[in-house]
C-alpha cells in the first residue's frame, strides 16, 4: 500500500493539473535534444503565463536559475516525483469492453512505476480472455488489493464495481464510467467523462477562450486534465 508522501508546500489542484503538461514539454524538448527551457517557453506551449509556470514549478523546490530557467532532465525529475513517478503502484482494471481494452492496450495508459495487476469483468464471454497479458477474471470472485482500481464498466455497474474496489482496500479509483459512485472518506476518486470533456472543449470554442489556452491543446494533442468528486 502506498502511502501519501509528505511534502514541504501543498499544491493547489489547478497547479497538480497542469504539471503533467510541463512533463510533456519538458520531454519534447528532451527529445529534441535541448537541455534547457525557460518558464516563457513553457507558458507559451501550455498556454500560461511565465509567471504561472514559475508559481506552480517553485512548489517543487528551487532549483530554476534567474536568466538560464531550468535544466529539462532536473525539471522531469522534480515532476516526476511530485506526481509519483519515482513509486510502485498495481493497478486493476474492472470491464473490459471496447474502453477498457483501448486502455489497457495503450502505450500511454500506465505511467512510470505502475504495473497492470490484473483486469475484470462479468461477462462470461470475457472472462478467462487474455488481454494485454493478463487473463481476464471474474469479479464477483473478488479483486486482489491494488493502489489504483479503474472502472470501465457501464453506468448501472458502476456503484457495484466502486464498493468491490472499496472492498479489496483500494483507495484511489479512476471512473471513466457516466456515473457518480459513493466510497468511503479516505478513498479519492477521479472522474474522467468524455462527454462532459467535449462539452467544457464547446464552450471554450464558442466563447473565444481555453482552460490551458490553445497552444497546449494542439500541440501535444491532449485533453485538459480535469477531476471532479461528488459534493
Amino acid at each position: 500500500m502506498v502511502t501519501p508522501r509528505l511534502r514541504s508546500k501543498k499544491l493547489s489542484e489547478p497547479t497538480i493539473a497542469r504539471l503533467p503538461v510541463y512533463q510533456r514539454i519538458a520531454e519534447g524538448f528532451a527529445r529534441r535534444g535541448l537541455s534547457r527551457i525557460d518558464s516563457e517557453q513553457i507558458g507559451q506551449l501550455a498556454g500560461v503565463t511565465a509567471t504561472t509556470v514559475r508559481r506552480d514549478l517553485a512548489g517543487l523546490g528551487s532549483f530554476g536559475t534567474r536568466g538560464a530557467g531550468y535544466d529539462v532532465s532536473v525539471l522531469n525529475e522534480r515532476i516526476g516525483e511530485a506526481l509519483g513517478h519515482d513509486r510502485s503502484y498495481d493497478v486493476v482494471v474492472v470491464g473490459l469492453g471496447n474502453l477498457g481494452r483501448a486502455l489497457v492496450n495503450s502505450s500511454n495508459f500506465l505511467i512510470r512505476g505502475a504495473r497492470l495487476a490484473a483486469l475484470y469483468d462479468v461477462d462470461p464471454a470475457v472472462i478467462g480472455v487474455e488481454i494485454a497479458g493478463h487473463v481476464v477474471r471474474n469479479v464477483d470472485d473478488g479483486i486482489v488489493p491494488a493502489t489504483v482500481g479503474v472502472i470501465c464498466a457501464p453506468a448501472s455497474a458502476a456503484q457495484f464495481v466502486a464498493d468491490r474496489l472499496v472492498e479489496a482496500d483500494v483507495h484511489a479509483i479512476l471512473n471513466f464510467s457516466p456515473q457518480v459512485v459513493t466510497v468511503p472518506i479516505g478513498t479519492a476518486v477521479h472522474y474522467v467523462d468524455f462527454s462532459i470533456e467535449l462539452q467544457i472543449l464547446m464552450y471554450h470554442l464558442n466563447n473565444g477562450t481555453g482552460p490551458l489556452g490553445g497552444g497546449v491543446l494542439h500541440s501535444l494533442g491532449i485533453a485538459s486534465p480535469s477531476g471532479r468528486r461528488p459534493s
